[in-house]
């Protein structure tokens, strides 16, 4: 299983795999804006933002369709993206890496392919509130693009180690 690497990431990310790129605070900030507009869309009440708001909080408060604990961890292990983006709660961080992240020094962050087909919020609050797993209204879509763009670098990296270029 991969584990996060804590030893070359700054602003306390860390990730498995190869980091694809480290996203500025305002890219940061604009994927947590499009990660509410998708996941947080019903968050009016919920302490889901702010200094002091958790994302996952849409999640606990039941404002959007999610499983919970094991299943949620589960589901999660299940995923197979050609990329992921690791996403600091407080939306001035995050990173992109090639492989699932399973295992974190961090608290609060989220987990999702860059076309948000699902998500992974972990928690502080785990394992009696979270981790929570929760797909896009429109997965089915979404998830059949990722599993293009996976046998589309799967098959790049199969070329690679032919010798090609």
């Amino acid at each position: 299983m991969p584990r996060f690497n804590t030893s070359n990431f700054p602003e306390g990310i860390a990730v498995p795999g190869a980091s694809a790129r480290h996203f500025t605070e305002a890219e940061a900030a604009a994927l947590t804006a499009a990660w509410l507009a998708v996941f947080g869309a019903d968050r009016d009440g919920v302490n889901a933002t702010g200094p002091k708001g958790y994302l996952w909080h849409v999640f606990s408060a039941g404002r959007y369709p999610c499983t919970a604990r094991e299943e949620a961890r589960s589901t999660y292990r299940l995923q197979s993206e050609a990329e992921y983006l690791v996403l600091l709660n407080e939306g001035r961080a995050a990173v992109a890496t090639d492989a699932l992240p399973l295992e974190a020094p961090l608290a609060d962050y989220c987990v999702f392919p860059p076309n948000l087909a699902w998500t992974m919020a972990f928690t502080h609050e785990a394992p009696l509130d979270g981790p929570y797993f929760a797909r896009h209204a429109r997965f089915d879509e979404l998830s059949k693009s990722n599993q293009a763009l996976l046998r589309k670098k799967q098959a790049a990296e199969a070329a690679k180690a032919k010798g090609w270029r």
